[in-house]
């Protein structure tokens, strides 16, 4: 594909979004998290906007939704406090396991066979897939999690306080499979982190996202700014981490696209970096901000590739496809305007499919 396109997508959430993912064996089916109370599950391919084939009802919004094994499998977290299991062919839903209240996060590992959720009860569970009669194992953790992203070896949780924590994954599963302990009783895991670290960015963590090749992770913060560590503890590898300033605009400019209102002209101003996202094949990655701007980055030459045009409303999540070729944009009104008491959703939500030039996401050392 030599140029790139983009389109919206027809029948949206009538709520915020609060996660998009492709499935893993196709580029063109895209599943949505909502504050709907639904999950979404569409086809991108179909002309000219895409078609909704599912909408899944849940009882309270949606937080987050990954794919299974297939493209027929889906997993849900959200303020039910629930982690559920979804048959999106015959649209039966498996309650997994029950927090304590919200769950923010859950991911599905295919190497170890397990679903991950982190709840706000500062607790993972980690449910095997292999022996569903089992109850999960829970972990203790020491905040609060906001984010959680995965790679082949590796879990990495972001928390309040800065705090990350980083698991071996083939470690947390047979730590978690030895466990044994039957229900109604918590099945309580102490798990020491293979790694424990403190964000290089000094406010509240909003996104992580691990590196494809398995060798580090970015995390973005509320304060405009995107770091990049890897996981090697080395000290030369750990001479390499840095961070960033992205998403910020002179108060002129947001006050034109409706943001940063009552700013005086010519001062910064700060936006959250809401959504991160590594392309699998580049290893480029993208980041959306509260300005409403999408940008590809370049993490090893510390370098800029490209910033998209403004989008409306806020980014609230963005998803590569598994081959690289489309990139899946959630954008929704944020609080960024200051006007909490007139927040309205209904209608301005919208997800855009970009489908990607050939070099669009090329790294810039590349030649």
């Amino acid at each position: 594909m030599s140029t790139s396109q983009q389109v919206e997508l027809s029948e949206p959430p009538r709520d915020a979004v609060s996660s998009v993912k492709f499935a893993p064996g196709s580029s063109t089916r895209l599943i949505v998290s909502s504050w709907d109370r639904h999950v979404h599950l569409y086809d991108t391919a179909a002309a000219p906007s895409g078609t909704l084939m599912g909408k899944f009802e849940h009882r309270a919004p949606v937080l987050d939704v990954c794919f299974g094994a297939d493209d027929t499998e889906a997993f849900t977290a959200g303020l039910d406090h629930d982690v559920r299991r979804l048959d999106l062919e015959t649209g039966e839903q498996t309650v997994l396991s029950t927090h304590e209240i919200g769950v923010r996060s859950v991911l599905f590992s295919p190497e170890t066979a397990t679903v991950i959720s982190a709840s706000w009860d500062k607790t993972l569970h980690v449910h095997s897939l292999s022996d569903p009669t089992k109850p999960p194992a829970t972990i203790p953790l020491p905040y609060k999690p906001f984010s959680m992203s995965l790679t082949a070896t590796k879990l990495v949780v972001a928390m309040a306080s800065r705090a990350l924590h980083i698991y071996d994954l083939q470690a947390l599963a047979l730590v978690c499979s030895q466990a044994a302990q039957a229900p109604p009783m918590p099945n309580v895991v102490e798990v020491e982190p293979w790694q424990r670290r403190e964000s290089s960015l000094k406010f509240m963590t909003r996104a992580v996202a691990c590196m494809p090749d398995d060798a580090g992770y970015a995390s973005s913060s509320i304060e405009g700014r995107v770091a990049v560590e890897w996981f090697d503890p080395s000290g030369t590898s750990q001479a390499r981490k840095y961070a960033f300033k992205c998403h910020r605009q002179v108060s002129s400019a947001a006050n034109s696209a409706g943001a940063g209102a009552g700013v005086a002209d010519g001062v910064d101003v700060v936006y959250p970096v809401n959504a991160l996202a590594f392309h699998p094949v580049q290893g480029t990655f993208a980041s959306g901000g509260g300005d409403g701007i999408v940008a590809l980055w370049d993490g090893i030459a510390k370098r800029r590739i490209k910033q998209y045009q403004r989008f409306s409303h806020s980014i609230a999540a963005l998803a590569f496809s598994a081959d690289g070729s489309r990139l899946a944009i959630a954008s929704c009104p944020g609080f960024e305007d200051g006007k909490d008491d007139e927040y309205t959703v209904e209608g301005q939500t919208k997800i855009f499919l970009r489908r990607l030039a050939e070099n669009e996401a090329r790294a810039k050392g590349t030649k």
